[in-house]
């Protein structure tokens, strides 16, 4: 089954279940990011991807250009493992790790989760990939990435789940779920930035690019 396909099956349970007033607040706040600009500011196609290093949940620490040195690299967001759209799209990409090896790339997860969140996310999903922690959204910033949440939304987010205590602090910020493909010349060749987390880059379309690179 393709990710958004599973993707639009949640989001059709969420609609018979939740409240209106929690739905209306969620696609208002989606509209808005869709219109502040943010998707223009983030690091396009044909630009050099920014280098960083981070750890994983174990203490590892993960270079980007080194790991360039041995070929592509795809760089994903996700928000946290309490995101079950992000969920679904870690278990597919996952799925498709081996096909991603086979084309010569690495796969490379980022996330403002603390350490010992997404090492539960990691172990829960069976993860063969770095998931890194970039903590306080500083390398999202520097994609050009990051948004904050707004007071509306963190009500609801605050009633399901603590994402202070997620991420580490109190700055209600989440990266978008975006999506790069950086060649080894460190120039981002492809790039899926959407304001909707419910709609993400489908791995088959990943798989597909890596192999146009040439």
């Amino acid at each position: 089954m393709p990710l958004q396909q599973e993707l639009n099956h949640f989001k059709a349970q969420f609609a018979q279940t939740a409240p209106e007033d929690k739905k209306q607040t969620y696609e208002k706040f989606i509209s808005q990011l869709g219109n502040s600009g943010l998707l223009d500011q983030a690091l396009q196609v044909g630009q050099q991807a920014k280098d960083f290093t981070l750890t994983n949940a174990l203490g590892k620490s993960v270079n980007l250009f080194q790991l360039l040195e041995q070929g592509p690299v795809v760089l994903t967001w996700y928000r946290g493992g309490w995101c079950p759209y992000c969920n679904l799209t870690l278990h597919a990409l996952q799925n498709d790790l081996p096909k991603i090896k086979d084309a010569g790339a690495n796969l490379v997860a980022l996330t403002p989760e603390l350490p010992d969140k997404s090492l539960s996310t990691v172990e829960k999903h069976n993860l063969q990939f770095e998931v890194l922690t970039d903590l306080h959204n500083e390398v999202a910033r520097s994609y050009g990435v990051v948004f904050g949440v707004p007071p509306q939304v963190m009500v609801y987010y605050n009633q399901g789940f603590d994402l202070h205590a997620f991420n580490g602090d109190s700055s209600n910020e989440l990266p978008l779920a975006a999506t790069y493909i950086i060649d080894s010349q460190r120039v981002i060749r492809y790039a899926y930035l959407n304001a909707d987390y419910r709609s993400r880059a489908e791995p088959e379309e990943l798989l597909a690019a890596l192999q146009n690179l040439g």
